[in-house]
Protein backbone atom coordinates (compact mmCIF):
# COMPACT_ATOMS: atom_id res chain seq x y z
CA UNK A 1 0.00 0.00 0.00
CA UNK A 2 1.31 3.43 -0.87
CA UNK A 3 2.43 5.79 1.91
CA UNK A 4 2.33 8.94 -0.24
CA UNK A 5 0.17 11.58 1.43
CA UNK A 6 -2.87 13.32 0.00
CA UNK A 7 -3.15 17.11 0.35
CA UNK A 8 -6.45 18.96 -0.06
CA UNK A 9 -6.69 22.75 0.01
CA UNK A 10 -9.41 25.29 -0.82
CA UNK A 11 -8.49 28.62 -2.35
CA UNK A 12 -10.25 31.58 -3.88
CA UNK A 13 -9.87 32.49 -7.54
CA UNK A 14 -9.24 36.15 -6.70
CA UNK A 15 -9.10 37.38 -10.30
CA UNK A 16 -12.41 35.81 -11.32
CA UNK A 17 -15.26 37.48 -9.34
CA UNK A 18 -18.83 37.11 -10.61
CA UNK A 19 -21.31 39.97 -11.14
CA UNK A 20 -22.13 40.04 -7.41
CA UNK A 21 -18.47 40.46 -6.50
CA UNK A 22 -18.18 36.91 -5.12
CA UNK A 23 -15.16 34.76 -5.89
CA UNK A 24 -15.25 31.06 -6.82
CA UNK A 25 -13.82 28.54 -4.36
CA UNK A 26 -11.40 26.13 -5.99
CA UNK A 27 -10.24 22.83 -4.51
CA UNK A 28 -6.68 21.73 -5.14
CA UNK A 29 -5.83 18.06 -4.72
CA UNK A 30 -2.13 17.13 -4.56
CA UNK A 31 -0.91 13.54 -4.63
CA UNK A 32 2.45 12.04 -5.55
CA UNK A 33 3.71 15.44 -6.79
CA UNK A 34 0.70 15.76 -9.11
CA UNK A 35 -1.99 18.43 -8.82
CA UNK A 36 -5.62 18.60 -9.84
CA UNK A 37 -7.79 21.71 -9.65
CA UNK A 38 -11.47 21.02 -8.95
CA UNK A 39 -14.35 23.46 -9.30
CA UNK A 40 -16.59 23.39 -6.18
CA UNK A 41 -19.41 25.51 -7.64
CA UNK A 42 -19.24 27.67 -4.50
CA UNK A 43 -18.87 31.48 -4.45
CA UNK A 44 -17.97 33.59 -1.39
CA UNK A 45 -17.24 37.12 -0.33
CA UNK A 46 -13.42 37.33 -0.27
CA UNK A 47 -13.52 39.67 2.76
CA UNK A 48 -14.82 36.83 4.98
CA UNK A 49 -12.69 34.01 3.67
CA UNK A 50 -10.10 32.64 6.11
CA UNK A 51 -7.44 30.86 4.05
CA UNK A 52 -5.64 29.54 7.14
CA UNK A 53 -8.75 27.85 8.56
CA UNK A 54 -10.08 27.05 5.07
CA UNK A 55 -13.47 28.44 6.10
CA UNK A 56 -15.93 31.24 5.48
CA UNK A 57 -16.33 33.44 8.61
CA UNK A 58 -19.09 35.97 7.95
CA UNK A 59 -21.68 35.07 10.65
CA UNK A 60 -24.47 34.47 8.18
CA UNK A 61 -26.66 31.64 6.92
CA UNK A 62 -24.34 31.34 3.94
CA UNK A 63 -21.39 30.60 6.26
CA UNK A 64 -22.91 27.36 7.54
CA UNK A 65 -23.92 26.16 4.04
CA UNK A 66 -20.53 26.97 2.43
CA UNK A 67 -18.51 25.35 5.22
CA UNK A 68 -20.67 22.22 5.22
CA UNK A 69 -20.23 21.90 1.43
CA UNK A 70 -16.45 22.33 1.75
CA UNK A 71 -16.38 19.64 4.44
CA UNK A 72 -18.49 17.29 2.29
CA UNK A 73 -16.18 17.78 -0.73
CA UNK A 74 -13.12 17.12 1.43
CA UNK A 75 -14.67 13.95 2.89
CA UNK A 76 -15.69 12.72 -0.56
CA UNK A 77 -12.13 13.19 -1.89
CA UNK A 78 -10.68 11.37 1.14
CA UNK A 79 -13.15 8.54 0.58
CA UNK A 80 -12.08 8.25 -3.09
CA UNK A 81 -8.43 8.21 -1.96
CA UNK A 82 -9.15 5.45 0.59
CA UNK A 83 -10.93 3.33 -2.03
CA UNK A 84 -7.92 3.50 -4.32
CA UNK A 85 -5.51 2.68 -1.48
CA UNK A 86 -7.47 -0.48 -0.64
CA UNK A 87 -6.97 -1.74 -4.22
CA UNK A 88 -3.19 -1.70 -3.60
CA UNK A 89 -2.56 -0.75 -7.25
CA UNK A 90 -0.66 2.36 -8.43
CA UNK A 91 -2.96 5.32 -9.07
CA UNK A 92 -2.77 9.01 -9.95
CA UNK A 93 -4.43 12.23 -8.85
CA UNK A 94 -6.65 11.91 -11.94
CA UNK A 95 -7.86 8.54 -10.65
CA UNK A 96 -8.81 10.21 -7.35
CA UNK A 97 -10.71 12.88 -9.29
CA UNK A 98 -12.53 10.26 -11.41
CA UNK A 99 -13.71 8.36 -8.30
CA UNK A 100 -14.73 11.67 -6.68
CA UNK A 101 -16.85 12.49 -9.75
CA UNK A 102 -18.43 9.03 -9.72
CA UNK A 103 -16.67 7.85 -12.86
CA UNK A 104 -15.48 4.27 -13.25
CA UNK A 105 -11.73 3.87 -13.54
CA UNK A 106 -10.44 2.93 -16.95
CA UNK A 107 -7.91 0.11 -16.97
CA UNK A 108 -4.40 1.49 -16.94
CA UNK A 109 -2.53 -0.05 -19.87
CA UNK A 110 1.03 -1.23 -19.39
CA UNK A 111 3.91 -0.63 -21.81
CA UNK A 112 4.51 -4.35 -22.42
CA UNK A 113 0.76 -4.97 -22.58
CA UNK A 114 0.47 -2.50 -25.48
CA UNK A 115 3.58 -3.98 -27.12
CA UNK A 116 1.84 -7.39 -27.04
CA UNK A 117 -1.24 -5.90 -28.69
CA UNK A 118 0.87 -4.28 -31.42
CA UNK A 119 2.77 -7.49 -32.10
CA UNK A 120 -0.47 -9.46 -32.36
CA UNK A 121 -1.71 -6.89 -34.87
CA UNK A 122 1.35 -7.05 -37.14
CA UNK A 123 1.48 -10.84 -36.85
CA UNK A 124 -1.69 -10.95 -38.94
CA UNK A 125 0.05 -8.85 -41.61
CA UNK A 126 2.80 -11.42 -42.28
CA UNK A 127 2.75 -12.23 -45.97
CA UNK A 128 0.52 -9.21 -46.68
CA UNK A 129 2.40 -6.06 -45.64
CA UNK A 130 5.39 -7.47 -43.75
CA UNK A 131 7.61 -10.55 -43.79
CA UNK A 132 8.18 -13.01 -40.94
CA UNK A 133 11.62 -11.60 -40.13
CA UNK A 134 10.09 -8.14 -39.47
CA UNK A 135 7.68 -9.64 -36.95
CA UNK A 136 10.56 -11.52 -35.32
CA UNK A 137 12.51 -8.26 -35.00
CA UNK A 138 9.59 -6.71 -33.08
CA UNK A 139 9.46 -9.74 -30.76
CA UNK A 140 13.19 -9.36 -30.15
CA UNK A 141 12.80 -5.62 -29.45
CA UNK A 142 10.00 -6.34 -26.98
CA UNK A 143 12.26 -8.78 -25.12
CA UNK A 144 14.89 -6.04 -24.79
CA UNK A 145 12.25 -3.67 -23.41
CA UNK A 146 11.04 -6.29 -20.89
CA UNK A 147 14.63 -6.80 -19.73
CA UNK A 148 15.08 -3.04 -19.33
CA UNK A 149 11.91 -2.62 -17.25
CA UNK A 150 12.91 -5.51 -14.96
CA UNK A 151 16.42 -4.08 -14.66
CA UNK A 152 15.40 -0.47 -14.10
CA UNK A 153 12.14 -0.74 -12.16
CA UNK A 154 12.23 -4.27 -10.70
CA UNK A 155 8.80 -5.03 -12.14
CA UNK A 156 7.38 -6.92 -15.13
CA UNK A 157 5.62 -3.92 -16.67
CA UNK A 158 5.39 -0.15 -16.44
CA UNK A 159 2.17 1.93 -16.60
CA UNK A 160 1.89 3.48 -20.05
CA UNK A 161 0.87 6.86 -18.61
CA UNK A 162 4.23 7.07 -16.81
CA UNK A 163 6.16 7.10 -20.09
CA UNK A 164 8.33 10.20 -20.26
CA UNK A 165 11.33 11.14 -22.37
CA UNK A 166 13.64 10.14 -19.51
CA UNK A 167 12.37 6.57 -19.90
CA UNK A 168 13.57 6.56 -23.53
CA UNK A 169 16.93 8.14 -22.65
CA UNK A 170 17.51 5.55 -19.92
CA UNK A 171 16.44 2.77 -22.30
CA UNK A 172 18.97 4.03 -24.88
CA UNK A 173 21.71 3.97 -22.24
CA UNK A 174 20.69 0.47 -21.09
CA UNK A 175 20.84 -0.94 -24.62
CA UNK A 176 24.35 0.47 -25.06
CA UNK A 177 25.77 -0.55 -21.68
CA UNK A 178 23.90 -3.71 -20.65
CA UNK A 179 23.12 -5.13 -24.10
CA UNK A 180 26.38 -3.87 -25.69
CA UNK A 181 24.57 -2.68 -28.81
CA UNK A 182 26.07 -0.37 -31.42
CA UNK A 183 24.24 2.95 -31.71
CA UNK A 184 22.78 1.99 -35.10
CA UNK A 185 21.21 -1.14 -33.53
CA UNK A 186 19.99 0.92 -30.56
CA UNK A 187 18.32 3.34 -32.97
CA UNK A 188 16.53 0.49 -34.77
CA UNK A 189 15.33 -1.02 -31.49
CA UNK A 190 13.99 2.31 -30.22
CA UNK A 191 12.50 3.07 -33.64
CA UNK A 192 10.35 -0.06 -33.31
CA UNK A 193 9.33 0.99 -29.80
CA UNK A 194 8.36 4.39 -31.21
CA UNK A 195 5.91 2.72 -33.61
CA UNK A 196 4.32 0.93 -30.65
CA UNK A 197 3.94 4.29 -28.83
CA UNK A 198 2.29 5.80 -31.93
CA UNK A 199 -0.08 2.84 -31.95
CA UNK A 200 -0.92 3.55 -28.28
CA UNK A 201 -1.60 7.24 -29.00
CA UNK A 202 -3.74 6.35 -32.01
CA UNK A 203 -5.88 4.09 -29.83
CA UNK A 204 -6.19 6.67 -27.02
CA UNK A 205 -4.18 4.56 -24.57
CA UNK A 206 -1.74 7.44 -24.20
CA UNK A 207 -2.33 11.21 -24.31
CA UNK A 208 1.14 12.66 -24.81
CA UNK A 209 3.95 11.48 -27.05
CA UNK A 210 7.10 10.90 -24.93
CA UNK A 211 9.13 10.94 -28.18
CA UNK A 212 8.07 14.52 -28.98
CA UNK A 213 11.43 16.09 -28.03
CA UNK A 214 13.53 12.93 -28.37
CA UNK A 215 16.20 12.90 -31.07
CA UNK A 216 18.05 9.70 -31.89
CA UNK A 217 21.83 9.96 -32.00
CA UNK A 218 22.90 10.09 -35.62
CA UNK A 219 25.29 7.40 -36.78
CA UNK A 220 27.66 8.25 -39.58
CA UNK A 221 28.33 5.04 -41.45
CA UNK A 222 31.06 4.89 -44.01
CA UNK A 223 29.83 3.22 -47.19
CA UNK A 224 32.48 0.63 -48.12
CA UNK A 225 32.41 -0.64 -51.71
CA UNK A 226 34.71 -2.02 -54.37
CA UNK A 227 36.36 0.44 -56.70
CA UNK A 228 36.29 -0.09 -60.44
CA UNK A 229 39.83 -1.51 -60.29
CA UNK A 230 39.06 -3.86 -57.38
CA UNK A 231 35.92 -5.13 -59.07
CA UNK A 232 37.87 -5.81 -62.27
CA UNK A 233 40.56 -7.75 -60.35
CA UNK A 234 37.86 -9.86 -58.72
CA UNK A 235 36.11 -10.57 -62.03
CA UNK A 236 39.35 -11.66 -63.71
CA UNK A 237 40.39 -13.98 -60.87
CA UNK A 238 39.58 -17.68 -61.37
CA UNK A 239 39.61 -20.31 -58.64
CA UNK A 240 40.30 -24.00 -59.03
CA UNK A 241 38.34 -24.69 -55.85
CA UNK A 242 34.72 -24.83 -57.03
CA UNK A 243 33.10 -23.40 -53.90
CA UNK A 244 35.27 -20.25 -54.10
CA UNK A 245 34.56 -19.83 -57.82
CA UNK A 246 30.81 -20.11 -57.17
CA UNK A 247 30.90 -17.61 -54.29
CA UNK A 248 32.96 -15.16 -56.35
CA UNK A 249 30.57 -15.38 -59.32
CA UNK A 250 27.50 -14.89 -57.11
CA UNK A 251 29.14 -11.90 -55.44
CA UNK A 252 30.02 -10.35 -58.83
CA UNK A 253 26.48 -11.06 -60.05
CA UNK A 254 25.13 -9.00 -57.16
CA UNK A 255 27.64 -6.24 -57.95
CA UNK A 256 25.81 -5.83 -61.27
CA UNK A 257 22.24 -6.37 -59.98
CA UNK A 258 22.22 -5.03 -56.41
CA UNK A 259 20.33 -8.07 -55.12
CA UNK A 260 20.35 -8.65 -51.37
CA UNK A 261 21.29 -12.16 -50.21
CA UNK A 262 17.72 -13.42 -49.82
CA UNK A 263 16.75 -12.22 -53.29
CA UNK A 264 19.89 -13.78 -54.76
CA UNK A 265 19.21 -17.26 -53.33
CA UNK A 266 15.52 -17.16 -54.25
CA UNK A 267 16.13 -15.94 -57.83
CA UNK A 268 14.31 -18.24 -60.26
CA UNK A 269 13.69 -18.44 -64.00
CA UNK A 270 10.23 -16.93 -63.54
CA UNK A 271 11.87 -13.75 -62.24
CA UNK A 272 13.61 -13.05 -65.57
CA UNK A 273 11.16 -11.28 -67.88
CA UNK A 274 11.26 -9.15 -71.02
CA UNK A 275 10.97 -5.48 -70.24
CA UNK A 276 9.22 -2.79 -72.27
CA UNK A 277 12.59 -2.22 -73.98
CA UNK A 278 12.80 -5.84 -75.15
CA UNK A 279 15.70 -6.54 -72.75
CA UNK A 280 15.86 -9.05 -69.91
CA UNK A 281 14.93 -7.71 -66.48
CA UNK A 282 14.82 -9.18 -62.98
CA UNK A 283 11.34 -8.64 -61.56
CA UNK A 284 10.61 -9.83 -58.02
CA UNK A 285 9.63 -8.57 -54.58
CA UNK A 286 12.18 -7.51 -51.99
CA UNK A 287 11.72 -9.79 -49.00
CA UNK A 288 12.64 -6.99 -46.59
CA UNK A 289 10.06 -4.44 -47.75
CA UNK A 290 7.79 -6.39 -50.13
CA UNK A 291 8.43 -3.61 -52.67
CA UNK A 292 8.44 -4.59 -56.33
CA UNK A 293 12.00 -4.80 -57.61
CA UNK A 294 12.90 -4.24 -61.27
CA UNK A 295 16.54 -4.47 -62.30
CA UNK A 296 17.91 -4.70 -65.88
CA UNK A 297 20.21 -7.66 -66.51
CA UNK A 298 23.53 -6.11 -67.45
CA UNK A 299 25.84 -8.13 -69.78
CA UNK A 300 28.18 -9.31 -67.00
CA UNK A 301 25.26 -10.53 -64.91
CA UNK A 302 23.84 -12.36 -67.94
CA UNK A 303 27.19 -14.04 -68.52
CA UNK A 304 27.19 -15.47 -65.00
CA UNK A 305 23.62 -16.77 -65.38
CA UNK A 306 24.63 -18.52 -68.60
CA UNK A 307 27.60 -20.08 -66.80
CA UNK A 308 25.29 -21.73 -64.26
CA UNK A 309 22.37 -22.48 -66.58
CA UNK A 310 20.63 -25.76 -65.68
CA UNK A 311 17.24 -27.45 -65.70
CA UNK A 312 16.59 -26.26 -62.15
CA UNK A 313 14.30 -23.29 -61.46
CA UNK A 314 16.88 -21.73 -59.17
CA UNK A 315 19.36 -19.70 -61.23
CA UNK A 316 22.33 -19.51 -58.86
CA UNK A 317 23.87 -22.49 -56.99
CA UNK A 318 23.70 -20.92 -53.51
CA UNK A 319 21.22 -21.96 -50.81
CA UNK A 320 22.79 -20.95 -47.50
CA UNK A 321 24.40 -17.87 -45.95
CA UNK A 322 26.24 -19.99 -43.37
CA UNK A 323 29.70 -19.72 -44.93
CA UNK A 324 29.20 -17.16 -47.70
CA UNK A 325 30.97 -14.25 -45.98
CA UNK A 326 33.64 -16.60 -44.65
CA UNK A 327 34.49 -17.72 -48.18
CA UNK A 328 34.53 -14.09 -49.30
CA UNK A 329 37.33 -13.46 -46.81
CA UNK A 330 39.36 -16.25 -48.45
CA UNK A 331 38.63 -14.75 -51.87
CA UNK A 332 39.70 -11.26 -50.76
CA UNK A 333 43.02 -12.65 -49.46
CA UNK A 334 43.75 -14.36 -52.79
CA UNK A 335 42.74 -11.36 -54.94
CA UNK A 336 44.56 -8.88 -52.71
CA UNK A 337 41.55 -6.84 -51.64
CA UNK A 338 42.21 -5.45 -48.16
CA UNK A 339 38.59 -4.49 -47.51
CA UNK A 340 36.43 -6.87 -45.49
CA UNK A 341 34.26 -8.47 -48.16
CA UNK A 342 30.64 -9.18 -47.20
CA UNK A 343 27.68 -9.92 -49.43
CA UNK A 344 26.17 -6.52 -48.64
CA UNK A 345 29.26 -4.87 -50.15
CA UNK A 346 28.14 -6.19 -53.54
CA UNK A 347 24.90 -4.23 -53.21
CA UNK A 348 26.85 -1.10 -52.27
CA UNK A 349 29.24 -1.62 -55.19
CA UNK A 350 26.24 -1.81 -57.53
CA UNK A 351 24.90 1.48 -56.17
CA UNK A 352 28.22 3.31 -56.32
CA UNK A 353 30.80 1.95 -58.78
CA UNK A 354 28.28 0.56 -61.27
CA UNK A 355 25.53 3.20 -61.06
CA UNK A 356 26.43 6.52 -59.40
CA UNK A 357 29.97 6.66 -60.79
CA UNK A 358 28.46 6.13 -64.24
CA UNK A 359 26.18 9.16 -63.77
CA UNK A 360 22.95 7.26 -63.05
CA UNK A 361 20.63 9.70 -61.20
CA UNK A 362 19.97 9.13 -57.48
CA UNK A 363 16.23 8.55 -57.98
CA UNK A 364 16.99 5.77 -60.49
CA UNK A 365 19.50 4.22 -58.08
CA UNK A 366 16.84 4.30 -55.36
CA UNK A 367 14.38 2.51 -57.65
CA UNK A 368 16.91 -0.15 -58.70
CA UNK A 369 17.85 -0.83 -55.08
CA UNK A 370 14.19 -1.28 -54.20
CA UNK A 371 14.24 1.40 -51.49
CA UNK A 372 10.79 2.51 -50.35
CA UNK A 373 11.97 6.12 -49.92
CA UNK A 374 14.41 8.25 -51.91
CA UNK A 375 15.58 9.71 -48.58
CA UNK A 376 16.96 6.29 -47.60
CA UNK A 377 19.18 6.26 -50.70
CA UNK A 378 20.24 9.89 -50.25
CA UNK A 379 21.13 9.29 -46.60
CA UNK A 380 23.33 6.33 -47.51
CA UNK A 381 24.88 7.49 -50.77
CA UNK A 382 24.68 11.30 -50.68
CA UNK A 383 28.37 11.67 -49.81
CA UNK A 384 29.30 9.38 -52.70
CA UNK A 385 27.58 11.79 -55.07
CA UNK A 386 29.47 14.71 -53.51
CA UNK A 387 32.74 12.83 -54.03
CA UNK A 388 31.83 12.16 -57.65
CA UNK A 389 31.03 15.86 -58.21
CA UNK A 390 34.32 16.82 -56.56
CA UNK A 391 36.29 14.48 -58.85
CA UNK A 392 34.53 15.84 -61.94
CA UNK A 393 35.27 19.42 -60.88
CA UNK A 394 38.96 18.59 -60.34
CA UNK A 395 39.11 17.06 -63.82
CA UNK A 396 37.43 20.13 -65.26
CA UNK A 397 39.83 22.35 -63.37
CA UNK A 398 42.80 20.58 -64.98
CA UNK A 399 41.29 21.05 -68.44
CA UNK A 400 40.75 24.74 -67.86
CA UNK A 401 44.17 25.37 -66.36
CA UNK A 402 46.56 26.84 -69.02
Amino acid sequence: MTTTKLYISFNLAINRPNKKGLNPVRCRVTYNKQRKEISTGLFVNPNYWNSKKQKLLDSSEQEEYINIQISLIKNKINKAFLMLQIQEEPFTVNDIYNIFKGKSLEKDMGVIEVYDLYNERIKRLIGKEIVLVTYQKYLESERHLKDFIRHQFKTSDKPLRELKMNFIIDYNYYLQTEKNMQQSTVNKTIQRFRKVVKFAIGNDYLDKDPFLLYRAKTVKKEIVFLTKEELKKLEEQTFEIKRLEVIKDCFVFCCYTGLAFKEMVSLQKKHIVKGYDGEDWIKMKRQKTQKELSVPLLPKAKKILRKYASDHDQLLPITSNARFNGYLKEIADVVGIEKKLTHHMARRTFATTVLLFNNVPMEVVSELLGHTKLATTQQSYGKIVQKKVSEEMKRLNKKLTP
